[in-house]
């Protein structure tokens, strides 16, 4: 993401998880855990979607941690047909998560999917503060009801999931979508007003 990036290994399920780690100039608040697109179609810790969610955490003081799959970029293993994605991502959150500090975990797209399981599978004391869900994987994955103050944010004209299936998702639970008018999937040209939208879903309100 930067030059103060670190990179780094953490033994994982299915051998070696690379990770990409950075922090805030002062002391952090929290850390926050970030899912990437489906791996088969190329996604990775390196998506910009990806670095623009860990680029507003960091904004809010939060350590933030990406990482890769089983199988892509420096992970070892296989695609596993999103079962052992979770469990990399959990072994992530448990190598990552301060007991002392908040805790946040984000996805996009697949690694919407993967962060919302990961949740419902934490036990309640380990579970997030908040999650943060951009364009899920609604239509292609079964993803998990998730607790009512979810952010999730999705592209109108979102055609890789359409926003139809999200709406679908989130009618049953009674969860507000955020819904930004002409764009899709990738966010392309609106990954700054998606930062700001994310960081202001943690500001205080003021009446």
């Amino acid at each position: 993401m930067n030059s103060h990036t670190v990179r780094a290994t953490l033994a994982g399920p299915a051998g070696a998880i690379e990770c990409a780690i950075d922090a805030p100039a002062v002391e952090p608040v929290g850390v926050a855990v970030v899912c990437h697109p489906h791996p088969v179609h190329g996604g990775t810790m390196d998506n910009k979607v990806v670095i623009t969610l860990a680029r507003a955490f960091l904004q809010l003081g939060f350590r933030t941690v990406r990482f890769n799959f089983r199988g892509a970029g420096g992970s070892q293993g296989e695609w596993d047909e999103g079962r052992g994605e979770v469990d990399d991502a959990l072994a992530v959150i448990a190598a990552h998560r301060d007991p002392k500090g908040r805790f946040l975990l984000a996805g996009f797209s697949f690694g919407g999917y993967v962060a919302a399981e990961a949740a419902a599978r934490l036990p309640d004391a380990a579970k997030p503060q908040r999650l943060v869900l951009v364009g899920p994987s609604t239509a292609r994955q079964r993803v998990p009801p998730v607790p009512a103050d979810t952010v999730v944010i999705h592209g109108e004209t979102d055609d890789v999931v359409p926003l139809s299936a999200t709406l679908g998702w989130a009618r049953s639970q009674v969860l507000p979508v955020i819904v930004v008018p002409g764009v899709g999937h990738f966010f392309h040209g609106q990954l700054t007003l998606l930062k700001n939208l994310v960081v202001r879903q943690f500001l205080p309100t003021t009446i």
